[in-house]
């Protein structure tokens, strides 16, 4: 758990969403993605961003959910993993705010994206919010179902 609490809240397919600020460099709206031959299905492809470029994951095919719904803009979290920089495209994004606490373990059950994504449950305003691992996230499909 983060000494910051510190957390971005998204949607996902509905779900509400926790990920550690930490990790996060800045929240974009990206509005074209250049496909990448043979790259796996949850690589959207690669954008421009502040003259670099950056790998674009769809997160709904990335938890092995259906593809998100073909947008001319997509919301972009952008997190830097390993030194290298990826777009998290996310449906939503409501808040940044601090959450008291350490997350809980999941107390539901959940399809297997989620459950290999997941690190926790988080209370907020008297909901649960799933608190996702941006690198399991760009790991992709494969790698959360094993």
């Amino acid at each position: 758990m983060p000494m910051t609490n510190l957390f971005l809240i998204a949607r996902i397919a509905g779900q509400r969403i926790a990920l550690d600020a930490a990790c996060i460099d800045s929240v974009v709206n990206v509005d074209a993605v250049t496909p990448v031959p043979m790259a796996p299905a949850h690589v959207s492809g690669l954008a421009a961003l502040r003259s670099r470029v950056i790998t674009i994951v769809d997160c709904r095919a990335a938890l092995g959910l259906d593809a998100a719904p073909r947008a001319d803009v997509k919301r972009t979290v952008v997190v830097t993993l390993d030194g290298h920089q990826y777009g998290l495209v996310v449906d939503q994004v409501d808040d940044v705010c601090v959450i008291p606490g350490a997350a809980a373990p999941v107390r539901a059950r959940l399809g297997p994206g989620w459950a290999g994504a997941a690190r926790g449950m988080l209370d907020h305003e008297g909901e649960s919010i799933l608190m996702l691992d941006p690198a399991a996230m760009v790991a992709g499909p494969a790698a959360l179902a094993a």
